[in-house]
């Protein structure tokens, strides 16, 4: 009789061990499935920090890098024109909500680049002489929330600027909040507002920096677009009043390769007669 229960026993804990091991062994096929139908899925649209001045309002996701680039000429009023390159970026996810940045540029002409988002806006130099500049860029952008309803898609961003070579041994410093809204027929509507420090000689003024932007697609690759945006100054030597409007357009050569061109024109007399913008995206 003993011998039957130790029997009987024995057998029930094999059979509890065996469906365990079964329920073990498919949760790990689900797991492996999900992997496989998450990788083979196909990629979120790719979002450029650079095809416009106004920052995306997205991250990049976890584990995933995004490269951007750019060339600007810029038609300034009263200096030397500016030729800014090579715009460099490299966006890391370290979530998929924060990513880390990292990025370096070279500037060369009569003031700095006051048109392309991930740049500082420099001042215009007295006298129209020749300036060779270069920073190194580094920050973190986080998302904030999705859109649900009137609630927009958000994200902040934190970045500092430090020269390289050039005049200036100064660091300065940018905040930006950027909030939007996707509408019918896959237009997005996106703002932000940026603030941030600037030296000039022997000068530190205060940077604000709104911008909105209406994007719209054309095609599944063609999209377009029009932007306001403004550098205001205060707290300095001369305080600056810079509006811009400008459009533009990019293409996705492929679904993690972008191209974009930007075309704008100053709307005060303190803001450059015009500027125009070449860059790539590239996701990894």
């Amino acid at each position: 009789m003993r011998r039957s229960l130790l029997a009987l026993r024995f057998a029930l804990v094999v059979a509890l061990l065996q469906a365990w091991g079964g329920d073990v062994a498919r949760a790990q096929g689900e797991s492996r499935r999900a992997d496989a139908r998450a990788e083979s899925a196909e990629p979120p649209e790719l979002e450029t920090d650079r095809d416009a001045f106004t920052p995306a309002t997205g991250t990049v996701r976890r584990r995933v890098s995004v490269l951007e680039t750019s060339y600007s000429f810029i038609d300034n009023r009263d200096v030397k024109d500016t030729h800014s390159l090579p715009e460099l970026l490299v966006r890391r996810g370290l979530t998929d909500h924060i990513e880390l940045r990292l990025g370096w540029n070279y500037e060369v002409g009569g003031a700095g680049n006051v048109v392309s988002g991930n740049e500082g806006g420099g001042d215009e130099s007295a006298g129209g002489a020749l300036e060779r500049e270069s920073e190194l860029l580094y920050g973190l952008k986080a998302q904030l929330t999705e859109q649900r309803g009137l609630l927009p898609r958000s994200a902040l961003i934190l970045q500092g600027y430090t020269p390289t070579s050039g005049a200036s041994p100064a660091t300065d410093w940018v905040g930006a909040y950027a909030f939007g809204w996707e509408l019918p027929n896959r237009m997005r509507l996106d703002s932000s507002m940026r603030y941030g420090t600037d030296h000039a000689e022997h000068d530190v003024a205060n940077q604000w920096m709104p911008s909105v932007v209406l994007r719209a697609p054309l095609t599944e690759r063609w999209q377009v677009h029009a932007e306001y945006f403004g550098i205001y100054t205060d707290g300095g030597a001369t305080d600056d009043c810079r509006a811009f409007f400008s459009t533009g357009t990019h293409y996705l050569i492929a679904p993690n390769v972008e191209l974009g061109v930007r075309i704008g024109w100053g709307l005060t007399h303190d803001a450059p007669n015009a500027f125009s913008n070449l860059g790539l995206g590239r996701r990894f």
